[in-house]
């Protein structure tokens, strides 16, 4: 594994796709390289909601890379679906929020980054078991069949002609006056031009494997693990996403519901709990009574890059020059994805940047 390309992206979730595809439209070489099967470990195991939780409870910062990632999703699912033939499901069946104590900071926010939203009325509450508080509907929020997305994305590149190396560990890094020349991995050394690492929660570990002598500009993320389980319902079971205090449920197109989720800081461990599938299956099954009816069929893991406040790292080192970060997008990775590849590729390619880039500095910490 000698030839060199443009881009070496280590981290294959759905942040390294994304930025690899938005290089490759630039028509730049790109090499994308992970440690395991692509897009299998947060990337294909959340829920796909594009939207943060609860938006005006989150920062400016999240805001801005979710709104600009609103505006390019329509066009970039179109386009996968016409273009691999795989439908990645960007569904637009709308948000219900059935609890909002901070009724006024959700209208204000919604106003001001113009998100349609109604009072959500008794119709729609009628097949749920809750307390509602000031419950809101925004109809034109989306969700994205993450799995699928992952799998249309890969599809494309690989018709592109982007290199895509699976099963590929890192084990070295060749440094020489504040660059990177060459990587060696356990399929060979590959020299390098650009290097970008987007391996999300595992970013933190390999900066502090593969550059032990940078401590001030090192990306602070931690793993935060997150459990769901997949019930197998009908067709219209569920119509929208359903966001109840800290849990949620998401219908697919197909009728499969979606519920999620815990927040498990400090583990790399995705073992699945009982504890965890007792609580969600308790606020799933008591807020929606219909799915009793339907058998649960799959409980999973995945390991969210935690970070503080929940804002990402999208910046070029400072230190060394021919690396940068894209990664640390905990929750809302989706969400974001879109709108961090085309930032990560305005930093490194000097365009103008369609979002303000200051907060996703590195040296932010400092």
């Amino acid at each position: 594994m000698t030839t060199s390309t443009d881009i070496t992206l280590i981290g294959g979730g759905i942040m390294g796709l994304l930025t690899a595809r938005e290089f490759y439209n630039t028509g730049a070489t790109v090499t994308v390289i992970d440690k395991g099967f692509l897009g299998k470990e947060s990337s294909w195991a959340g829920g796909g909601i594009l939207l943060p939780l609860y938006p005006w409870r989150q920062k400016r910062a999240i805001t801005q890379l979710v709104k600009q990632g609103l505006s390019l999703y329509p066009g970039l699912a179109s386009q996968l679906s016409e273009e691999t033939g795989i439908d990645p499901e960007w569904n637009p069946c709308g948000l219900l929020i059935t609890q909002n104590p901070d009724i006024t900071a959700a209208m204000d926010w919604c106003n001001h980054n113009k998100i349609v939203f109604e009072d959500a009325g008794n119709e729609m509450l009628n097949s749920l078991d809750t307390t509602p508080v000031h419950p809101l509907w925004l109809p034109h929020i989306a969700q994205i069949r993450n799995p699928r997305l992952i799998k249309s994305l890969k599809q494309d590149l690989l018709q592109k002609g982007v290199r895509l190396i699976e099963n590929c560990q890192l084990n070295a890094v060749n440094l020489e006056n504040n660059k990177v020349n060459s990587i060696d991995t356990s399929l060979g050394n590959l020299s390098i031009n650009q290097l970008i690492i987007s391996a999300g929660a595992w970013t933190s570990e390999l900066m502090a494997q593969f550059f032990p002598t940078i401590r001030d500009n090192r990306p602070q993320i931690s793993p935060v693990k997150g459990q769901m389980l997949l019930y197998a319902a009908k067709p219209d079971t569920l119509q929208t996403i359903v966001l109840d205090g800290e849990h949620y449920l998401i219908p697919r197109l197909d009728g499969h519901i979606l519920a999620g989720s815990t927040v498990e800081t400090d583990t790399f461990d995705k073992t699945t709990t009982p504890q965890a599938k007792d609580q969600i299956s308790d606020f799933a099954l008591k807020l929606l009574p219909a799915l009793k009816d339907y058998p649960l069929v799959k409980h999973w893991a995945g390991i969210r890059p935690g970070t503080q406040n929940g804002v990402p790292y999208i910046d070029k080192h400072p230190e060394i020059s021919n690396l940068s970060i894209n990664a640390g997008h905990f929750r809302n990775g989706l969400a974001m994805a879109p709108a961090s590849a085309q930032l990560m590729a305005d930093l490194i390619l000097g365009r103008p940047t369609a979002v303000d880039p200051e907060p996703y500095r590195l040296d932010r910490l400092v």
